[in-house]
């Protein structure tokens, strides 16, 4: 090859790379690790799942998960932070809890557009239950509504804001029970509350109830019990007492800047497309049953999946804000 042949070549393949950018930036990515925003506290559901999933998913991605936890505020300060400090670049992810942190924007709107981010990658979907400790008095539900009518129950919650706890104010509306929600600031503190006597039960989404295994009992589903006796045969609360309530689900999911999406579009089609991926592969259900994870609610979702959940949960929070604000 002589040298005008060695300069023409090197014009076209400079052309070429000028013309297909995107290309060659989505051959690139991932060139470092995802840093990943969790709004909860270390050590609770979502961190669980978020270690499960991950665990798997970086195979396919080719790039490790780095988790930051940033509780508080019922999930609103890991959000603003995700909104504020983050890079819009794909290099940074939020994994929350689309149910009760969404519910969170219909009662009060947080200080940046819930349109700026959007969910992705759905890896659950959860029902709330009712529960009371090993040890305590009550052992149904009928024992729980009665003794409400009679007195004011103190209900333990993660967050004021939960699809769980829109689940037993519903039904205290339904039968006349009085129940006061108290916010324990996680799932963890929530359980505990339960077992200890520090409230008279709790509510919580039902993954995280199964993960503490004998020292609880659920007295009642906010949806279909699915796994039997895992939550001790528990009624669901539509069959129970005949109500048309739609299922209170916690759902986990990612989400991304907006912008990150309009500026890098095929960095963005690498996450889902590694993330729906990584339901392909058998390891994934290994890892997540490994972390306490309940089997039957593994549940992938897409971005229009999470849009059509993100609807119904601000369409719900606007139907129960009276109950949730007047708890």
């Amino acid at each position: 090859m002589n040298r005008r042949e060695l300069l023409t070549r090197g014009v076209a393949t400079t052309g070429m790379v000028m013309a297909a950018p995107s290309i060659l930036r989505a051959e690139s990515y991932p060139s470092q690790n995802i840093n990943v925003y969790i709004p909860t506290r270390e050590g609770g559901g979502a961190d669980r799942n978020f270690r499960a999933f991950t665990s798997v998913w970086k195979e396919k991605l080719g790039a490790d998960f780095e988790p930051g936890f940033y509780p508080g505020a019922s999930g609103r300060v890991g959000y603003e932070v995700f909104m504020g400090k983050a890079e819009p670049d794909a290099y940074n992810l939020i994994f929350g809890n689309m149910g009760p942190e969404v519910l969170n924007w219909a009662m009060k709107e947080p200080n940046f557009d819930i349109n700026d981010y959007v969910y992705f990658g759905r890896v659950d979907t959860d029902p709330g239950c009712a529960f009371v400790g090993s040890e305590s008095k009550f052992t149904s539900i009928e024992e729980i509504v009665e003794e409400g009518k009679k007195r004011v129950l103190n209900v333990g919650t993660s967050r004021m804001a939960h699809p769980a706890s829109i689940g037993i104010l519903a039904l205290g509306e339904k039968t006349g029970a009085q129940f006061n929600l108290i916010p324990l600031s996680g799932g963890k503190n929530t359980i505990a509350g339960a077992v200890t006597g520090e409230v008279d039960f709790s509510v919580l989404t039902s993954g995280s109830v199964i993960a503490a295994g004998d020292s609880v009992k659920t007295v009642l589903v906010f949806g279909e019990n699915r796994v039997g006796e895992q939550l001790n045969n528990a009624p669901s609360i539509n069959d129970h007492y005949d109500m048309q309530l739609a299922e209170m689900l916690s759902s986990r999911a990612f989400a991304i800047h907006r912008k990150a999406i309009e500026d890098f579009p095929e960095r963005y089609e690498i996450l889902k497309s590694t993330f729906k991926e990584t339901f392909d592969d058998p390891k994934l259900m290994e890892a997540y049953v490994a972390a306490k994870g309940t089997p039957e609610y593994l549940n992938y979702g897409g971005e229009e999946e999470c849009a059509e959940f993100v609807k119904a949960m601000l369409e719900l929070g606007a139907k129960y804000k009276p109950l949730l604000t007047g708890a």
